[in-house]
């Protein structure tokens, strides 16, 4: 008998197929203790097992590319922390064997992870990914991972770590359900960037006999499980039409009656340049630099390699706009040259702007490498800066650019409250602002990114979000400048149409979106796109909010 479980939907498209779980976790190795001549021998196995691993995820990333790539290699930067190997070593010499060391160091560590705050929840499951890599070897045991299936199949897992998720095969993997996780975990953002639709914060889920058949849909986060006849028969219908709608969508992002609305690209590097592209993204509203820089944690990059990459990404789009953020450091990407080790809450700490105008050298650099990269280029860049809180910090950041010679349109990232409620103040020294809905929604809220109990709360549908929403916009448009959203949520299409409806100028997301976003808002005016979100405004929940949308765009 059908029945209906409800998590976040993090990934569109519709996915009906068998269940099959993630391979089991390595178990805790037992205590045993070691005579003193074999530590030498066992302190060995230990750097082996770690460098293997490291070596693994680094292949994994290679060949994933993308976003993926730089979430891979900072968990093979984690298995190679020289703190973290003294103290496998330091267990070791005291009598563990190397498993049991290595359990117990990442364990510390963890602790230590976990106290920085629950910002850092994201980082500490990673961590325990690497663990069980680790261990897994060196007890000679299958790695935990996706299961080998010839036929395809739903997956269900408590989370996915960034190495099972970002070599998912989407001919065998029709979607996946996590336990855990919430709409800009690791794994709801490289759902989005692979096409497969994805539901997590679902507790339970895993409970679900393997072989069980399910529907999810990424759109709603339904799960439909033992779904009838009927309703099978109706996603399916669902999900042809719509991509019936996607093949006959292409060009430029507008309303039904021609209302402009470039849709742009996410993207972490030159790597995701072709899919960007592939989409018919009008050009890139975020270019995450971050990711250049957590190559080496230890410095930051040199001004060549940074002219290097933002001059590919600048070359692929000659006609169309590049919206680059400069490094956004801190909190869940701390890097040690730059952000303070020891903050009790680093969310709330010196992050993004604040570490760099704390580091001005660091700044004019990768100004000065983004001057050089867009000389003699044709297209249009623009320079934005992430955390800023009021117009001191945002004519900061223009003076900086101002000093580095930068040609380009210099803009601020809206993802405190105070830079919502203060937009005209901010854009009287900038030229304009995006809205990264991610950090907005914790910060409006007090609720964790990374923490799947609080998803409720992390939904960019909160009507609340979509006042501050409004209200940017409305500032933007009282000074004759642009307001977009970088955001997730301007992946969700319905929500794409309400963004417009309260004056957001661009839309910029992961590139797999931007077909979905283009064929949704050609069904509607953008009047209808008004009502619309007048009408999800008015509720007083997201849930109420995206069904008073849906409504007002079906003329209910």
């Amino acid at each position: 008998m059908e029945t209906t479980l409800r998590g976040v939907g993090v990934s569109h498209g519709v996915a009906i197929g068998e269940v099959r779980h993630m391979g089991t976790p390595v178990l805790e190795p037992p205590s045993k203790q070691i005579p003193e001549e074999e530590a030498e021998r066992e302190q060995a196995r230990a750097r082996q097992a770690v460098e293997a691993v490291s070596a693994d995820l680094m292949a994994r990333g290679t060949l994933a590319g993308g976003e993926a790539q730089a979430v891979l290699e900072a968990q093979a930067m984690m298995a190679q922390d020289p703190e973290l190997m003294s103290d496998v070593e330091r267990r070791i010499d005291v009598g563990s064997t190397a498993e049991r060391g290595v359990y117990d160091a990442f364990a510390s560590y963890r602790t230590l992870l976990a106290s920085a705050g629950e910002y850092m929840a994201g980082r500490v499951a990673d961590l325990d990914d690497v663990r069980n890599r680790i261990v897994a070897r060196l007890l000679g045991v299958p790695m935990p991972g996706v299961p080998d299936s010839e036929a395809p199949y739903v997956l269900i897992a408590r989370d996915l770590a960034p190495a099972d998720t970002a070599l998912l095969d989407p001919a065998l993997v029709l979607g996946f359900v996590t336990e855990e996780g919430g709409p800009t975990s690791h794994s709801a953002i490289l759902a989005r960037a692979l096409g497969v639709p994805a539901v997590v914060a679902l507790p339970g889920v895993s409970e679900l006999a393997e072989g069980t058949v399910i529907a999810v849909d990424g759109g709603s986060g339904e799960i439909f499980v033992e779904p009838s006849a009927e309703r099978r028969a109706q996603l399916e219908q669902a999900a042809a039409a719509r991509e019936a709608a996607l093949s006959g969508s292409s060009g430029p992002g507008a309303t039904s009656d021609g209302h402009k609305v470039p849709l742009l690209a996410n993207i972490g590097g030159p790597a995701d340049v072709p899919a960007a592209l592939a989409a018919g993204a009008e050009g890139v509203g975020l270019f995450r630099t971050e990711f250049l820089f957590l190559d080496d944690s230890q410095q930051a990059p040199s001004e060549e390699k940074q002219i290097e990459a933002y001059r590919t990404v600048l070359e692929a789009f000659p006609e169309g706009r590049v919206v680059v953020r400069v490094l956004d450091a801190g909190a869940d990407k701390p890097l040690e040259f730059l952000t303070p080790a020891d903050e009790p809450n680093p969310a709330l700490g010196v992050r993004g702007l604040r570490s760099l105008l704390d580091h001005p050298n660091v700044l004019r650099t990768q100004l000065t490498a983004l001057s050089k990269a867009a000389h003699g280029l044709p297209g249009y860049l623009s320079v934005m800066a992430p955390m800023v809180a009021d117009r001191t910090d945002a004519k900061a950041f223009a003076d900086a650019c101002r000093e580095a010679g930068l040609d380009a349109k210099f803009g601020a990232m809206v993802e405190i409250p105070s830079a919502s409620l203060r937009a005209r103040s901010i854009l009287q020294e900038v030229e304009f602002l995006s809205l990264g809905t991610n950090d907005l929604a914790q910060y409006t809220f007090a609720a964790d990114r990374q923490v799947g109990a609080l998803s409720r709360l992390q939904d960019p549908w909160q009507p609340a979000l979509l006042d501050l929403v409004a209200m940017s916009a409305d500032g933007a448009k009282a000074e004759g400048k642009s307001c977009g959203v970088c955001g997730e949520a301007a992946a969700d299409p319905l929500l794409a149409c309400v963004l417009t409806g309260l004056g957001v100028t661009s839309l910029s997301m992961g590139a797999a979106s931007i077909p979905y976003v283009r064929a949704e808002l050609a069904k509607y005016t953008l009047a209808q796109c008004e009502r619309a979100a007048s009408a999800a405004r008015a509720a007083d929940t997201a849930e109420g909010a995206r069904s008073a949308a849906r409504a007002a765009l079906d003329g209910a």
